[in-house]
Order: structure tokens, then C-alpha cells, then sequence
């Protein structure tokens, strides 16, 4: 008979442990989980002495109280863009994350959830671990450390429930381990939990598990149904991070500047080989590079050989501000392009090299949303193109992912979400 931790870790870990996330490209997945075992247990050692040690003489001192709040908890930079207008909407609304979480330009301004404790519950892991062996094979030796890692998230977080009681727990992020073990926890603890989407969605997430659910449109929808059972009441509010955003849409009859935006699934070379090919073709565009928030790559080399290539730092600017600096979108796999459509910029889904995921990830090309260029002569044809002449009502296409967009709530998302969050809770 399996333990139960083991069954819970299969739950916290279960996108780790899909067909997808080992198919990941191999610069991506090192980065995540080391190939080679002695790396692994390196990096476990890391995380005991920075992370588990070092918590224990880190004090938590919040600027806020915990106590009886709706919390907002958030994982990334993303993650707080997506919930903080609901901070400014709810004045018993506060923004939370893991004790040691990065939250990009955002981490000195949110709550933190103690994990000091998180060492105590070690004794667990043996027979967790044998037990993950039977539930997922060999991958749970291939990412013991990420196993390692998860250990005691529940725990701790369960505790910290009990301790502070909160009124409701949002999030916005559905799969990461630290999130998903707090939804756990607040399930044990009859904490009710809400969920806002804040990007495209994959088939490969965990089932909707949230009290609430507040989606962006009917793709994330039909998405969802097929990732398993959804519990809970479901809405499409649209994409309340735009709202600000949707009332100044690109009317510029033509193309003159050209966003890229890369992530860590594109390969540096068909990257650089990529922009060198367009500069030179285009010489009287404007091409601006914008790596993902979380790639740490370093992308130096291309500014010395392209002085007139741009660069956007999305540690520091708005997708949505960046955007709409530009006429177009070049990129792979990525919900930028569904950003970009929304503010009517032409964009083309681009591949960077061959990696593991599957080509048109998130069903863009596919639902007509986006155009296709395989190769760079079909790139070149599409450029030249929009160089031309840009569709005035690109926009429109993005209606299956927007459930607002042509109606009266159009830029009015984050009302309606708060309208459906304050009824669901109460007030």
C-alpha cells in the first residue's frame, strides 16, 4: 500500500513527472534537474545548506498581518502582475509568497510564509521516495532533487494555515510544487482557494482543483477539461492584466518595428543565426530582443555583433508596455503571441532551433490566431508582407482566448473578477 506522502508528492511534483517535462531541451533541463546524478546530489546538498539551513536563520518579519486575510500568493514576477489588482480592489487582500521565492523586480514587496520548519519533516523521505519509485518508475531517481526539494512544503504550509487562518488563498499558478502543495494544505484545512489564470494553458497541467476559476477565455476551458474532472464553479472573466492596455491597440497601417521574444527553450545559435539573417534583409526595421524574465543566458556577444539590435529587460519593463512599442512579434513557443494579437501587433510563430516540446505548444497556429513561418525564406515573405501593409482587426482573432474581447466587458476584466471573487466570498 502506497504512504500517503508519496501520493501527495506525485501530486505537488506532477508536471515533473510528465512525458513533456523530460522532453525538455537539454541547456533548459540542466538547469532545472542535472543529468548527471553526482550534480543532483550536489544541488540537493546546495539546497540543505542555502535553503533549509539557511531558513532557519532567516526571521520572517512581514510588513503586514497574515491573520484572517485573503491571500495572494504568488511564485513568479508574472504571478504578481496578475493578482495585484487585487490588492488595490480588496483592502483585506495581501500578496504572499515562499519564504526564499523569487519574484523578480517584485521580491521585497510581498508577505512571506515561513519555511523554517520545512527541515523537521526529512524522516518522510525514505519511504516517500520508495513509494514515488512504484507511482513513476525510474523518473524518480532521475529527479530525486526535485523531490528533495518539495519535501515538507505541505507540511509547513499546513501549519501555517492553522496558525493564521486565512480567509481564502488566490493564486495564479496551477503547477509549480510550492503552489500546488499549498493547495493541498488549504483543502486539509478547509481554506477555500481560487484561481486566476495568467497565461496560455497546456493539456499537460494538473486537473482544476480551486474552489473558484476564473479563466481567461473558452481555449483554457476546453483545455482544462481535457487535463481531468474540474471541481469548483468556473467562469471566463478575460485577461484582467490587459485591461489597461487593450484601449490602445496598434493601429499602425504598417510594420517598422519587430519585437522578439525568446525563453529558455530556444536554441542560442538558431537565435543568433535568426536576427543576423533579419537585420541584414531589413535593414529599415527595428528589431528588439526581449529574453524571458527567467533565462539567464548571457546575450551580450549579439550586442556586440548587432549594435542596431534593441534590448527589453523583462525584469524591468511590462510585456504589455513592450508591446506596444512595436508592430510585430517574432517567436516561438510562448503566450506572448496571444498578448501581441490582443494589442493587434502582426505576430509569426517562429521556432528557434528543434527542441522536445511539441511544435505549436499551445494550439496557436492551429485556432488561427497566429500565422506560420517554418523556414527564413517563409519568415522574409511574411516581414516583407507586414511591411507592407498590417491588417487593421488582427485583434479579433484572439476572441476564443479572450471571452471579453467585442463585448461590453472588453478592458473591463479585472472588474468583473472582482465582482465574481466578492460574491463567491461574501463580500
Amino acid at each position: 500500500m502506497l504512504n500517503s506522502a508519496a501520493t501527495r508528492l506525485r501530486d505537488i511534483l506532477q508536471l515533473r513527472f510528465t512525458d513533456l517535462f523530460a522532453s525538455l531541451p537539454v541547456h533548459m533541463l540542466e538547469a532545472i534537474s542535472p543529468a548527471s546524478p553526482w550534480k543532483r546530489l550536489l544541488k540537493v546538498a546546495g539546497y540543505a545548506g542555502a535553503r533549509l539551513i539557511g531558513n532557519v536563520f532567516r526571521p520572517i518579519r512581514n510588513s503586514e498581518d497574515l491573520r484572517g486575510k485573503v491571500w495572494l500568493y504568488v511564485v513568479s514576477q508574472n504571478n504578481y502582475e496578475a493578482l495585484s489588482f487585487l490588492r488595490e480592489a480588496r483592502p483585506d487582500a495581501v500578496l504572499v509568497a515562499g519564504q526564499s521565492k523569487q519574484i523578480g523586480r517584485y521580491t521585497k514587496q510581498v508577505n512571506r510564509l515561513s519555511l523554517r520548519r520545512k527541515l523537521l519533516y526529512y524522516g518522510q523521505l525514505p519511504t516517500a521516495y520508495a513509494g514515488l519509485r512504484q507511482l513513476v518508475g525510474r523518473r524518480a531517481w532521475r529527479f530525486f532533487d526535485l523531490i528533495f526539494n518539495a519535501v515538507g512544503y505541505y507540511e509547513v504550509y499546513c501549519r501555517a494555515l492553522r496558525h493564521y487562518q486565512p480567509r481564502a488563498i488566490v493564486f495564479a499558478n496551477d503547477h509549480n510544487d510550492d503552489a500546488r502543495a499549498l493547495l493541498l494544505a488549504a483543502r486539509a484545512c478547509g481554506v477555500p482557494t481560487a484561481y486566476v489564470q495568467h497565461a496560455s494553458v497546456s493539456t499537460n497541467f494538473p486537473p482544476l482543483g480551486f474552489d473558484l476559476n476564473l479563466l481567461e477565455g473558452q481555449d483554457a476551458l476546453d483545455k482544462y477539461r481535457q487535463c481531468g474532472p474540474i471541481a469548483g464553479r468556473t467562469e471566463l472573466v478575460g485577461m484582467p492584466k490587459a485591461d489597461a492596455f487593450l484601449a490602445t491597440k496598434n493601429q499602425n497601417p504598417t510594420v517598422r518595428g519587430v519585437a522578439v521574444a525568446i525563453n529558455m527553450l530556444d536554441n542560442m545559435q538558431a537565435i543568433a543565426t535568426t536576427l543576423a539573417h533579419v537585420l541584414t534583409t531589413f535593414p529599415a526595421l527595428t528589431f528588439t530582443l526581449r529574453p524571458h524574465p527567467g533565462d539567464t543566458r548571457d546575450f551580450s556577444f549579439l550586442r556586440a555583433q548587432h549594435p542596431q539590435l534593441d534590448f527589453s529587460d523583462a525584469r524591468q519593463e511590462n510585456v504589455f508596455a513592450f508591446l506596444l512599442r512595436h508592430d510585430a512579434l517574432l517567436a516561438g513557443d510562448t503566450s506572448t503571441h496571444l498578448e501581441a494579437t490582443l494589442l493587434n501587433l502582426a505576430s509569426i510563430y517562429f521556432r528557434f532551433g528543434d527542441h522536445g516540446v511539441a511544435e505549436d505548444y499551445y494550439g496557436y497556429v492551429a485556432h488561427g490566431l497566429i500565422g506560420r513561418a517554418h523556414t527564413l525564406a517563409e519568415l522574409t515573405e511574411q516581414l516583407q508582407q507586414y511591411s507592407q501593409h498590417k491588417p487593421a482587426d488582427l485583434y479579433r482573432r484572439a476572441a476564443y482566448y479572450n471571452a471579453t474581447l467585442g463585448t461590453p466587458d472588453e478592458g473591463h476584466s479585472q472588474e468583473r473578477a472582482v465582482r465574481l471573487l466578492q460574491e463567491w466570498l461574501g463580500y
